[in-house]
């Protein structure tokens, strides 16, 4: 370019360059705007919700209380009155309601989570209703520490008691962190996207990560505010650690040829949780568990963001479709 051209081509760009500063903010207004509707819509949005305290009705309540109890919650009394009756004399029953009781003295901050909760799911999904919600005890069995069905919903708190907990020294590190209160709405969320999300009739191992991709998608709308980490039920270390590697771990996954894969040893291996993720290499202590999962949720997150789909046209798509629309590029 002589100097002449290059002079020319200066003083266009000096013209150009306004305007497209201009249109960079008017699109970032926009989408600004457009966010801000959304959240009024959101807040606007009525929710009774409706939680019942029945870890301590139960506790306080004595023999004497039993036939109320059974009156008030008969699809919690389907066993005999000498059942509840051993429970409440038991003295590991008695020290369980304590704990809990001491953990959890108010529930204000959980009930506020779970109101703006389901703000964002009848956004999103107008026609569902809201459950009522009782917290109970449950002997401390994590894998059903959240039950959703059309209309209850259980939380059971000894599931909650913070990963330092002594009930819960007996277990692998990677199952005591996720039991902390901080992850209670999160997993509710988790329980409401089951219901929601298709599970995948494709076997492969690409169907299979971006089933949990929808989900964790889903998540992000229905908890903007909360972190990755809350999301996905990593810590701030582990998210860290994905967000890090993203781009080996995807190397990883197609050197390997697994996408179209059936094996269904990657489902232990990437996708299932884990104390780590399991390539074979060196890495592996290092990585945390349901790796799979994460690249999934960065699929959909591509896709969604190239593509004009609204959520209930998400929800049913075929993972191959998503995939090779998303033009998903692992961030290095």
């Amino acid at each position: 370019m002589n100097a002449v051209n290059n002079k020319m081509y200066c003083k266009i760009l000096d013209k150009v360059k306004p305007i497209f500063i201009l249109l960079s903010v008017f699109f970032i207004l926009s989408s600004c705007n457009d966010s801000d509707k959304v959240t009024e819509e959101i807040a606007a949005i009525p929710v009774d919700l409706k939680i019942s305290r029945f870890d301590r009705e139960f506790a306080s309540s004595g023999k004497e209380g039993l036939s109320a109890l059974r009156r008030k919650y008969p699809y919690l009394f389907p066993a005999p009155d000498s059942v509840w009756i051993a429970k409440m004399n038991d003295s590991l029953q008695i020290e369980l309601f304590q704990e809990v009781g001491n953990a959890f003295r108010s529930f204000e901050d959980e009930e506020e989570g779970l109101v703006q909760l389901f703000k964002h799911i009848k956004y999103y999904f107008p026609e569902y209703k809201t459950p009522k919600v009782l917290t109970v005890t449950n002997d401390v069995d994590y894998n059903n520490r959240i039950i959703l069905t059309d209309s209850l919903l259980f939380i059971s708190l000894d599931n909650y008691l913070g990963s330092e907990h002594k009930y819960y020294g007996g277990f692998q590190r990677y199952i005591a962190q996720s039991l902390d209160r901080n992850f209670l709405v999160s997993d509710v969320a988790s329980s409401f996207a089951k219901q929601v999300v298709p599970r995948p009739r494709d076997r492969t191992y690409l169907a299979r990560m971006v089933y949990f991709g929808k989900e964790l998608y889903l998540k992000d709308k229905l908890m903007p505010e909360a972190s990755d980490a809350k999301k996905i039920g990593y810590s701030q270390e582990e998210i860290d650690w994905a967000l890090a590697n993203e781009e080996p771990i995807w190397r990883n996954f197609i050197e390997n040829e697994y996408l179209y894969s059936t094996d269904n040893k990657l489902n232990q291996r990437f996708l299932e949780p884990a104390p780590f993720s399991k390539f074979g290499l060196e890495l592996d202590n290092e990585s945390p568990g349901r790796l799979g999962r994460y690249i999934g949720w960065q699929i959909v997150r591509a896709f969604m963001e190239n593509n004009d789909v609204s959520m209930m046209q998400l929800m049913p798509m075929p993972a191959d479709e998503i995939f090779k629309k998303s033009n998903y590029k692992p961030r290095n």
